[in-house]
């Protein structure tokens, strides 16, 4: 078995591997617009600093080019996207983890005000950060009914950011969402349909792309500034607490995930991913 110190230099190891390598995969319809961007960092799509930039990256790029709309997917089987990197908060420098958290922020800002409309299609398991992904967009088709999805942070002992918690509030209200933060909930994909976690449940993720291409269709003749504007207006009130608080919500991660127990939680965790 190995050692909480090789362990944890193994996955950093592989860390440094994927990102030497292309992240996402990105393909733009020229005559509708419509990007589709794939997450492609085997196994599990974890969200590490590298990762986090390129996503960042693409996102501002497909401002520039004047995106009609983006569908978010995965090109692995069964998963979507498993959230942050745990090895980022586990005996972090905190140089890195500073700049690991500020750019987890700034990712979120950016896919959550895209000035074109957004579509997770979500074909594998959401835990955490991934449902933060898919919550970000503006529509979500899951396939059903294997998958799971939910803001799970309670369950490995740490906590969701009040931005996260906001952004669950935002889409299935201040009690569901309560519920399923305290609890770690992951929900199926038919709970997830019951609640409005999700829009649609397909059978297969083929259908899951058509419907979210449908989705996206629907904006052709919208302007995108009438777009932008409804779309910064009606998000605002979620976005403006970390706007306001950005160094306060950093300086927080760095001493949270200093803690004695979060560390050993975090470090028990990864025991059992290797196990």
């Amino acid at each position: 078995m190995l050692g909480r110190h090789t362990l944890n230099k193994t996955l950093k190891l592989i860390n440094r591997r994927y990102a030497s390598q292309s992240m996402l995969s990105s393909t733009t319809d020229e005559k509708t617009g419509i990007a589709t961007v794939a997450l492609n960092k085997p196994p599990v799509n974890s969200l590490n600093l590298e990762f986090l930039n390129e996503f960042k990256t693409q996102i501002h790029q497909l401002q520039n080019d004047k995106a009609r709309g983006m569908i978010l997917t995965s090109s692995l089987q069964n998963v979507f996207c498993a959230g942050l990197d745990i090895t980022e908060f586990y005996k972090p420098d905190l140089s890195r983890l500073a700049e690991f958290w500020t750019t987890v922020q700034e990712t979120w800002l950016a896919l959550y005000l895209t000035p074109f409309p957004t579509a997770a299609v979500i074909n594998g398991h959401s835990p955490a950060g991934g449902c933060l992904l898919a919550l970000s967009c503006d529509y979500r088709i899951m396939v059903g009914p294997k998958y799971t999805i939910g803001l799970n942070e309670t369950k490995l002992g740490i906590v969701a950011p009040k931005w996260f918690q906001d952004s669950i509030v935002a889409v299935i209200g201040q009690r569901n969402a309560e519920l399923s933060l305290i609890a770690g909930k992951m929900y199926s994909t038919e709970e997830a349909l019951k609640i409005g976690l999700i829009d649609e449940s397909v059978p297969d993720a083929s259908r899951a792309l058509e419907q979210g291409i449908k989705f996206l269709n629907n904006f052709q003749k919208i302007s995108p500034w009438a777009f932008k504007m409804t779309k910064d207006i009606s998000r605002q009130p979620t976005v403006q607490w970390l706007l306001e608080n950005k160094q306060k919500d950093l300086d927080f991660v760095l001493q949270f995930m200093q803690s004695p127990n979060v560390q050993k939680g975090l470090g028990l965790y990864l025991q059992s991913l290797k196990k």
